[in-house]
């Protein structure tokens, strides 16, 4: 046979060959297309959530009151859907259409999180009658509602001996104890924090080394006056609510939707002892936890679940084990001290691995339910869902910060059906102080994370501010006008804020404060530091607390 005919039975054979795996390849091209964009429109519909959370919380002097967080996120959850509709509304798709492809979105706060998905309405025969018989009710016994429901602590129950409690965590070293010990009804709170020192006399705690005291009155610029919509007022931040004094009325106010409210009591003027009593009651709390409850020897091994049975094991859907409750190590939870120097409050103590275990626990259990349940609600959508592997630098992120997260899955991207989601985290709001919320301001105007290499040989140095409050506000005037106002007026550092190229590398901020320490200036930034850190923790808003009593303890 010719040469020229084997050439055009190799391309007659050949030629379809290499068309369809021209189209195949065509086709996975355009399937990852797709797949990026729309893990891009998801990215931006999660960050546009937890931006207006951001933005309505740092307006809202009430976004601590349960009423009003639920409102914030409805709101988050409303731009959600808001942004993920304008970015698919050129493939076809609208925002009703979306949310059938939307399971559930989940809100991760400090001692619990809500999940965003459809449920059925529950009520109680007398209510069910009454809205039955009113045409103009909004809601009807057994409906399908898309909402926020109940909050889910990041709790975990423990029983041992005559040891029978629950304890829920936060995104720190703040937990929340109920149950009985040794016979006695135990219901308290507090923060985990080793070797304080406490001075009563002098009204000093030493922590690490460094003397914590009283600091100065704090004030703040207010953009509530005339131009230039800047006057400093005096300030106490007292469970979640700022208290200003007008020198001009000689009394007290705080702002609420925008308003001044006056006549909020005889607050003291002067010295701030927050950080002082952050630290006193954490060493009262380690006393009552290890002497008067003796939990010192409770161990992850004595989770149980509701019926008390031992907890079992996290693992991923492939049976990967994520967290072992029962054979993770033969620990102490409470072990203010390991063996090998870690205190109780850093990043990679004991605690702090179990803390962020339970909380992993009490929000994947939750959640994996919640995404199995959404296929009764899915209606004509051809599609299973389930709960999707997430990254363990998601998860990272997840249990150290107020996070967003969001899943899309089911729609048609070609070769495949899409299943994505989507984390985006939040490390500037009201819900909690981290680590890595204090910055510390020098006389020259600017603030400066506490990793920047200027500050352990700064001279100007002044104080610590949490950082949500160097962040922009508004304020509506009586004629409706918008001003903006930044609390604090500090620029950030150019350095190691804005171009963020001045920083140490640092994973544990103790280890890296106590290195500084040794100088002089380094322990100045260090006290600076830990007041600000004790500061802002204690006078943020707690359930535990009774709010009238707190406050009273601060009044003249």
């Amino acid at each position: 046979m010719r040469i020229q005919n084997l050439s055009i039975i190799f391309i007659i054979i050949m030629l379809p060959i290499m068309l369809v795996f021209l189209y195949y390849i065509g086709a996975q091209r355009e399937t990852i297309e797709l797949q990026l964009s729309y893990d891009t429109k998801l990215d931006n519909a999660t960050r546009g959530a937890i931006q207006a959370f951001q933005m309505n919380t740092a307006n809202s002097s009430t976004s601590d009151i349960v009423n009003s967080k639920i409102r914030d996120i409805e709101a988050a959850a409303n731009s959600f859907f808001t942004v993920l509709a304008n970015d698919f509304n050129v493939s076809g798709y609208n925002s009703e259409m979306l949310k059938g492809y939307v399971p559930a979105l989940v809100f991760t706060m400090y001692d619990g999180f809500y999940i965003y998905s459809p449920f059925d309405n529950t009520l109680d025969e007398e209510t069910a009658n009454q809205l039955e018989n009113n045409p103009s009710a909004e809601y009807h016994a057994e409906e399908q509602i898309t909402g926020l429901k109940p909050y889910i602590f990041y709790s975990c129950r423990y029983k041992k001996g005559s040891i029978d409690v629950v304890i829920t965590y936060s995104l720190d070293n703040y937990i929340t104890i109920q149950g009985t010990a040794n016979g006695k009804y135990i219901n308290d709170a507090g923060y985990l924090i080793n070797d304080v020192t406490v001075n009563e006399a002098a009204q000093t705690v030493t922590y690490r080394g460094v003397t914590i005291g009283k600091e100065a009155q704090l004030y703040e610029n207010l953009g509530i006056d005339e131009a230039p919509y800047t006057k400093s007022y005096p300030y106490i931040k007292i469970n979640g609510v700022k208290y200003y004094f007008d020198a001009d009325q000689n009394d007290w106010f705080q702002l609420l939707n925008g308003e001044r409210r006056y006549s909020q009591g005889s607050i003291k003027l002067g010295e701030n002892d927050m950080a002082y009593r952050y630290y006193k009651e954490a060493a009262e709390f380690k006393n009552r936890i290890l002497n008067e409850y003796q939990l010192g020897n409770l161990k992850p091994s004595d989770a149980v679940d509701s019926n008390g049975q031992p907890l079992q094991a996290l693992t991923d859907d492939d049976e990967n084990v994520i967290y072992d409750f029962i054979n993770q190590g033969d620990y102490n939870i409470f072990e203010y001290r390991e063996a090998d120097g870690t205190a109780i409050e850093e990043p990679n103590s004991h605690f702090n691995q179990h803390r962020m275990a339970v909380i992993r626990y009490a929000i994947e259990s939750n959640l994996s339910v919640a995404l199995a349940n959404y296929n009764s609600y899915k209606g004509s959508i051809d599609y299973h869902f389930q709960m999707p592997k997430l990254a363990e630098e998601d998860w990272d992120n997840i249990l150290n910060n107020v996070s967003v997260i969001s899943f899309l899955q089911g729609l048609n991207i070609g070769g495949k059906m899409y299943n994505g989601y989507s984390v985006i985290n939040n490390n500037m709001n009201e819900e909690v102080v981290t680590e890595n919320s204090i910055y510390i301001t020098t006389t020259d105007g600017y603030f400066h994370k506490i990793t920047s290499k200027e500050l352990p040989s700064a001279a100007n140095l002044e104080r610590g501010v949490f950082n949500i409050d160097f962040t922009k506000k508004n304020y509506y005037q009586a004629d409706g006008t918008l001003h903006y106002y930044h609390p604090q007026p500090q620029l950030g550092c150019y350095n190691c804020y804005v171009m963020q190229t001045e920083n140490e590398p640092v994973s544990n901020v103790y280890e890296y404060l106590d290195r500084i320490s040794t100088t002089e200036t380094g322990k100045k930034v260090a006290s600076l530091y830990y007041t600000a850190l004790g500061r802002e923790r204690y006078s943020m808003y707690k359930v535990f607390r009774n709010p009238q009593e707190h406050k009273a303890l601060f009044e003249s």
